[in-house]
């Protein structure tokens, strides 16, 4: 970053500040607990058994510690190059109608304010809303330190039980949507598409409107035809932003599949690790009778849904990432 011509390639300039916000994330935690370490274990070299107000602090402070260390721990298992990256998240709402639209727009709100929590940034980039209320579907990316490392946990079917607020006779009713995370591919991925394999449809948006959105065919969706992989976008005016969009996350999406072959492969001889697959239910949030949310590949769960929903998901996450760890090591 000294170099003199350091800004005169602004993207690599841009990715060379990202590399390094991401390793000074990981480095200042451990050199902030390292100091913190060695300064209680000096204080408790000179402590007063007797001084109650002394052995209080300490306790906090020792408890502290253990916050950090749990902390440190948990960026242990975000190892994994793609886990620094920006995460795409695709829901897609269940068979129920309107009532999944609903719980799928509930899931996009969870995930919003967990970005929100964080300060991370949160992009909606195609909405299909649901005919009555709701969504039917929703791509929106999550960009900031360790997005996809911590979303990555969220994929699979979320399953919802409460009172429909749809139903005049007030019945207990139940909701699937699915959640898809795929990590966003960097510009230079060595990713080939060629044109030959893409079918590229032009549509007016579907969103609130705005100058030149809903007045032209701006929204753009294509279609990968070895793969069968549909992305869409449209939440840029230009039709050419919506593709130039649209590429990428094609891109991200092609190579996270050829990434989880590879994983798949080099599993095979390993029985015991397990992946989730699309349509694994992994999770279910109990509204009514009582209030609880239960992650069924880790079994923690909760009372407080309410918490849950507005974006406190850290503890399942964090339960994920050392399941997936106990797994991987059998």
């Amino acid at each position: 970053m000294a170099q003199s011509d350091f800004w005169s390639d602004q993207e690599r300039a841009g990715q060379t500040i990202q590399t390094l916000k991401a390793l000074k994330s990981q480095r200042t935690p451990v050199e902030q607990f390292e100091r913190d370490l060695n300064d209680t274990i000096e204080l408790l070299t000179i402590l007063d058994p007797t001084d109650t107000v002394s052995l209080d602090q300490m306790e906090r402070d020792l408890s502290a510690l253990e916050g950090q260390y749990e902390r440190l721990e948990i960026q242990r298992f975000l190892g994994q190059p793609v886990d620094r990256k920006d995460a795409i998240v695709a829901i897609h709402s269940g068979a129920g109608g309107t009532e999944s639209c609903d719980w799928t727009q509930m899931l996009l709100r969870m995930y919003q304010r967990w970005g929100e929590q964080r300060g991370l940034g949160c992009q909606i980039i195609d909405l299909l809303p649901g005919e009555e209320a709701g969504v039917k579907n929703v791509t929106l990316i999550i960009r900031g330190s360790y997005a996809y490392g911590y979303l990555k946990a969220e994929e699979g079917v979320h399953r919802l039980v409460r009172i429909s607020p749809f139903d005049a006779n007030k019945r207990r009713h139940t909701s699937f949507a699915s959640v898809d995370v795929v990590p966003e591919a960097d510009e230079d991925a060595p990713i080939d598409i060629k044109e030959s394999d893409l079918r590229i449809d032009v549509y007016r948006s579907s969103g609130k409107g705005g100058q030149s959105v809903n007045t032209t065919d701006s929204a753009v969706r294509i279609t990968h035809l070895p793969s069968g992989i549909v992305v869409q976008c449209q939440d840029e005016r230009s039709q050419l932003q919506n593709k130039a969009k649209a590429l990428r996350v094609l891109k991200s999406r092609l190579a996270d599949s050829e990434r989880r072959k590879k994983e798949e492969a080099a599993a095979r001889d390993y029985a015991s690790k397990q992946k989730i697959e699309w349509g694994s239910q992994i999770r279910s949030y109990v509204l009514h009778p009582y209030n609880m949310v239960k992650d069924h590949r880790t079994d923690y769960e909760t009372g407080n849904a309410l918490a849950v929903l507005d974006g406190k998901l850290d503890p399942f996450m964090e339960a994920y990432l050392r399941w997936k760890t106990q797994q991987a090591s059998r």
